[in-house]
Order: C-alpha cells, then sequence, then structure tokens
C-alpha cells in the first residue's frame, strides 16, 4: 500500500498510525512545581550545612539553645527550612528537640562519649589493615601530604590559629583513611561518629600542648600502612584513638580507662551483672 503524500509545503494531515505529540495536561504546572521543590530543598540543604558547621565549629555550643527566629534572620530565610534543618541534624545526632522547650544543640554524655569511642576505633582499626594491604600510591601521597602539614604545625608554633589548622587536618586525615576503604556504608557511619563526638573533642587540641603528640600518632599509622604492616597499622591507629579517648574524658572531668574511678565503675558494673 502506497501513502499518501501531501502538496509541497502543506501540511501533513496525521492518520491514526502517525505518532502525534500531545500536551501533557498540566505539564507546566508540574514543572514549576519540581522547580519549587528542587529549590526548596537546595535551601533546606545549605541551611542545614551552615547551622551544622555553626555546631562543628563551636561557635554554638554544646547545650545551646537554637532560636528558629534568630536563626531564620541571621541566614535570611524563613523558619521553614530553620525546622527542616532542626529535624535532620536531630537523626544526625547534633540537635535535640524537647516539646514546649525548643531545639539545642545536644551535649554527648560522658557514657556514650565511650561507647562512640570504642565503635570508632573498630571502624578505623579495620580500614587501616584494609589500607595496609590495598592503598594506592595515590592515597598514600595524599595521607603524607596531610601528615607532612600537621608536621609543619609543629615546627611553626603553638598558638591558637595552629591548633585550629591542625584540628582540621586532624579530621580531614581520619576521614581520608575511612574514604580510601572505598566502603560509602563505612564512611556515612563513620562521619556520624564523628560529628557527635566534635561536640567535645575540640578541647583535646585547645593551647596546641598534644599537637607534636598527635603528629607523631599519625605518622606511626602512616608508616605502618606503607610498609604494608597491617599488624603495626592497626595497632598504632587503635593506640592513637585510645590516646584521644583518654585526652577526651579527662577534658571532660570522666574517669579514664585506667583511672581509679573507672577501676571503680567496671567493680560495679561487674557485681549487678
Amino acid at each position: 500500500m502506497k501513502t499518501a503524500h501531501a502538496p509541497h509545503g502543506a501540511t501533513p494531515t496525521p492518520t491514526s498510525a502517525d505518532p502525534v505529540a500531545k500536551p501533557v495536561p498540566g505539564s507546566e504546572a508540574a514543572s514549576q512545581a519540581t522547580i519549587a521543590l528542587l529549590q526548596a530543598h537546595s535551601l533546606s540543604s545549605a541551611v542545614q550545612a551552615e547551622i551544622e558547621r555553626l555546631i562543628l565549629s563551636g561557635e554554638l555550643a554544646p547545650g545551646a539553645k537554637l532560636t528558629e527566629a534568630l536563626l531564620a534572620e541571621r541566614l535570611g530565610v524563613s523558619r521553614g527550612p530553620i525546622r527542616e534543618a532542626f529535624r535532620v541534624l536531630e537523626e544526625a545526632g547534633l540537635v535535640r528537640q524537647e516539646k514546649n522547650r525548643g531545639a539545642f544543640v545536644r551535649s554527648i554524655p560522658l557514657d556514650e562519649a565511650r561507647e562512640i569511642f570504642d565503635l570508632r576505633v573498630i571502624l578505623e582499626e579495620a580500614a587501616v589493615r584494609h589500607l595496609a594491604e590495598h592503598i594506592t600510591p595515590e592515597q598514600l601521597r595524599a595521607l603524607r601530604t596531610m601528615v607532612e602539614q600537621m608536621e609543619r604545625l609543629v615546627r611553626d608554633g603553638h598558638n591558637t590559629s595552629a591548633s585550629d589548622q591542625y584540628h582540621l587536618l586532624n579530621l580531614a586525615f581520619h576521614e581520608a583513611l575511612v574514604d580510601s576503604v572505598g566502603n560509602r556504608k563505612l564512611a556515612t557511619l563513620y562521619r556520624r561518629l564523628v560529628k557527635e563526638l566534635s561536640l567535645l573533642r575540640r578541647a583535646n587540641l585547645a593551647g596546641g600542648r598534644q599537637i607534636p603528640v598527635s603528629a607523631s600518632e599519625h605518622r606511626a599509622v602512616l608508616k605502618a600502612i606503607a610498609a604494608g604492616d597491617a599488624d603495626a597499622a592497626g595497632q598504632a591507629l587503635r593506640a592513637h584513638v585510645i590516646e584521644s579517648k583518654e585526652r577526651t574524658l579527662k577534658n571532660q572531668g570522666g574517669p579514664t580507662p585506667g583511672s581509679a574511678g573507672a577501676a571503680g565503675a567496671a567493680t560495679r558494673k561487674i557485681r549487678h551483672a
């Protein structure tokens, strides 16, 4: 069967077999709604990130009340994104919301801090053992660069600025260790733990007194990874995190694992087991 052709210049008349593009009812409204949703999501994410930054930097201290109106005015947004940020940050363990009282920066109890440190050491020890056997030259160079920057801060002095820079390098080094494994679930869980601990740990390096010790501990971890010694890497990492745990508990006035208070607590636990 021959297909009928329209005269030159005329618009072909569609037949039942011809595909005809039809406008989707409400397509323009749907597109606008999608754009509005994306914009709102982007705004909420930006607000959440900024409030999280204020908390992790210590500008909003543990226990501080978070006022919707003040934060909305400060960030130039409505209260809606602020409330959504509070909800997400509560799930992340950084904010506590109380009925009829409002939202607060979360304070981490010492017992919970111990549990977080204990879980963190398991995750990071597994990570460095893996890296000792599978690290790439590029990953090793990146870790070495960070350790060298830490050691440069040690040589340059221990003022407040150096402590702040070291704190950021310290976080970056440990995140790089975990990220280099290539396990996204591991990295997500690790980051949550570190964010919660950050509510306590900034005092560990205050004044720079612990920076030389910390830098040497990082160098030991790196050296073991570079040598391909999984056992030495795991042991160095475990010693480093336990030292950080003890410093944190001491700075917060709690018993350290080797103290009489801790021993007494362990004895009480055994008696009631």
